[in-house]
């Protein structure tokens, strides 16, 4: 059994994570997952910018969010009937395509002021990246042999948080950056004229990079446009009923996609608020405190990177578990901890989270065959944890519903501190995951 182990240990070591006729489309996927990267991060962004801008509670501005992430999980199974009955190069024409119409809308919303038409753009924008995620990823799985699936899809996945980083640069300089500084009472005070003239300001730096990313949408879509099919059979059953019904009785599937739900409330939660817990703890404004946004997507990002090259000797599964323990030390220490080590512990909650999203994918998609495409969809539409945990943790702060947990701490800092307890809960569902299916047999 050891010499089995060991042969097939040298085999996968031996393995191409990425066969040479499949570079080209694999390197223009990698674009794909920097641009979602890039966008999601920009619309973290976004909750404090509309928040001032509008005159939003934190809740309320969260709502950002929900049109984001409820818009993945809608357009997730759609997504999965188009890429069974035609092809992954044609759920990516179409993702790219709504994000293209989605940006666009931002002119429109940002000329009349309309929080609410920013919100319609921000869900058919979303739903194109939901139709790209749920495409990509297991495009990137079909592209070499199933032995280095999981590795090829933290590859790809290792360039998403380039995207985001760019984001956070691009939501700093071109958008927080130009918010006027005037607070609630001030805009209160301010005559209807003095107040559009500010937010027409703050609207337009807003569509700037939206807008402008739409250049480079376009030339992604006509690669695919102009590239053939890398699949060898581009249509499926399109029972799709048959297909939910077989994958919710494999565990190692359903269970991935709990686990996902609950790893991207984490994530998408954390990154949203951090901003705020900064310029509550600390004291400083939005595009300063985006500075220690700035340096945690490094960390992830540095972090990815490591953990990619590291599966290559250890088990994806119990480097998952490890980490997301961490995840839970260092929300501990987010709440309770001084403020001059507890913006740390908030900085290293990212780099936790680095590997979990594509190793939570790999794991529960092994094996699935022709299931995979259904399945894929189920785990983007996991990524409604977002839309549902991040609110939550923003009606926390808002009311400050658990500020009895941190005695220590007064008013809005106790209430920002108290609400990482969210983290905790979802940190310890990964965990949970990870130690049920953490022997290779099951991944």
């Amino acid at each position: 059994m050891e010499n089995i182990s060991d042969n097939k240990k040298d085999r996968n070591s031996k393995l191409p994570i990425v066969p040479k006729q499949y570079r080209v489309h694999f390197i223009m996927l990698i674009s794909c997952f920097v641009l979602w990267g890039l966008l999601n991060n920009m619309t973290d962004n976004l909750v404090p910018a509309f928040g001032r801008i509008f005159m939003l509670e934190a809740a309320n501005a969260s709502m950002t969010q929900v049109a984001f992430y409820g818009s993945y999980a809608v357009l997730a199974l759609p997504a999965a009937i188009l890429i069974k009955k035609y092809s992954y190069r044609t759920g990516v024409l179409v993702g790219l395509g709504l994000y293209i119409i989605g940006a666009m809308g931002y002119i429109p919303a940002a000329m009349l002021q309309n929080f609410n038409l920013f919100l319609l753009s921000v869900f058919v924008l979303a739903g194109g990246l939901s139709i790209l995620e749920t495409t990509c990823n297991p495009y990137v799985i079909s592209l070499g042999d199933e032995e280095t699936s999981v590795r090829r899809l933290n590859l790809a996945q290792a360039f998403n948080p380039i995207g985001s980083l760019s984001g956070i640069i691009l939501a700093k300089y071109l958008i927080l950056s130009h918010l006027n500084p005037a607070t609630y009472e001030d805009r209160i005070a301010m005559s209807p004229e003095a107040l559009s003239q500010i937010r027409s300001n703050e609207l337009l730096w807003v569509c700037v990079p939206y807008v402008g990313l739409v250049i480079i949408a376009i030339v992604i879509w006509m690669f695919f446009k102009r590239s053939k099919d890398s699949e060898k059979d581009m249509s499926g059953d399109l029972n799709i009923l048959d297909s939910i019904k077989k994958l919710i009785k494999i565990p190692r599937y359903a269970f991935g996609v709990i686990a996902q739900f609950f790893y991207v409330g984490v994530q998408i939660s954390v990154w949203t608020w951090t901003i705020q817990y900064v310029m509550t703890t600390v004291g400083l404004n939005e595009a300063d405190a985006a500075q220690y946004y700035l340096i945690a997507i490094v960390l992830f990002i540095a972090c990815r990177w490591i953990c990619t090259a590291l599966m290559k000797y250890i088990e994806p599964a119990l480097m998952m578990a490890v980490f997301a323990v961490g995840g839970i030390l260092a929300s501990l220490g987010t709440i309770y901890l001084p403020t001059s080590q507890s913006v740390w512990c908030l900085v290293t909650i990212s780099a936790c989270m680095s590997l979990m999203f594509p190793t939570i994918y790999g794991i529960a998609l092994k094996d699935l065959g022709e299931e995979v495409k259904v399945g894929a969809a189920g785990l983007i539409m996991a990524i409604l944890g977002g839309a549902v945990i991040t609110p939550i943790m923003g009606r926390f702060i808002d009311n400050g519903i658990l500020s009895s947990m941190t005695p220590m701490f007064n008013g809005a800092e106790a209430a920002v501190r108290s609400s990482f307890l969210i983290p905790i809960i979802c940190f310890s569902i990964v965990l949970i995951y990870s130690l049920c299916f953490r022997s290779k047999k099951s991944v």
